[in-house]
């Protein structure tokens, strides 16, 4: 399906080191996103360059910071990207995929059961009801690509995350004027930023991971219910 060689290549080029055994699962899941695709939309990104660029190099890099270790969950994780991905480059990670839509919870148990990956939850929940459950508080470090702009991204995001850990956004160019108009929400929410690294992908887009650290809890106004989170973003 994919091109593993090129695969690798680009990514030593970023430092990121993949395994024969990493590219052969990473290859599994590209040819089992592509099929199942045609019955469940999961993705618009369907040739193999694409789906090496977009969504693997782009979860690696994410995966690869050192911040992402012990309990992770993927908000919004949608076919499992980065969670799926950072979990074939560290298998220690103790990873929960949170996605509200059934068929796509469908998609990512049949798919880890491909790949043979164990110490994965599958929680089909939105996320500001599992910070009202069992979820809340409970994580090292929350993670959410292409799920909403980054003021409604923390209220969902940083209720999840315990004290000492992290909220890692996977943004576009755009991350750091969604930075800005967040900082304050992030405040709110017991966060505090740490870091934008700039990244670029083999293709040429830009890309943002924005760090924020967990330094107080989260006070029980938040998360809001209702639709409020979305409707009107903490400011």
């Amino acid at each position: 399906m994919i091109d593993k060689q090129r695969l690798a290549a680009k990514c030593a080029a970023e430092g990121v080191s993949l395994t024969g055994e990493m590219l052969d699962k990473l290859d599994k899941y590209a040819q089992c996103l592509v099929d199942y695709n045609q019955k469940v939309n999961l993705t618009a990104i369907t040739d193999p360059e694409g789906i090496e660029d977009k969504h693997f190099v782009d979860s690696l890099l994410f995966a690869a910071r050192p911040e992402v270790a012990g309990r992770l969950v993927d908000v919004g994780t949608g076919a499992g990207f980065p969670g799926v991905v950072a979990k074939i480059y560290k298998p220690d990670l103790e990873l929960t995929l949170m996605e509200p839509t059934g068929k796509r919870v469908d998609f990512l148990r049949w798919v880890c059961g491909e790949l043979g990956l164990t110490g994965v939850e599958f929680a089909k929940e939105r996320a500001e009801e599992a910070a009202r459950k069992q979820w809340r508080e409970a994580f090292d470090v929350a993670c959410a690509r292409a799920v909403a702009a980054l003021p409604v991204l923390s209220e969902y995001c940083l209720p999840l995350v315990k004290v000492g850990g992290v909220f890692i956004a996977l943004k576009g160019a755009s991350g750091e004027e969604e930075l800005a108009a967040a900082k304050n929400a992030i405040a709110k929410l017991g966060g505090a930023w740490k870091e934008t690294a700039r990244l670029h992908l083999p293709g040429g887009d830009e890309r943002c991971l924005i760090l924020c650290e967990k330094i107080s809890h989260t006070s029980t106004v938040y998360p809001r219910g209702g639709g409020k989170i979305a409707k009107a973003p903490l400011k």
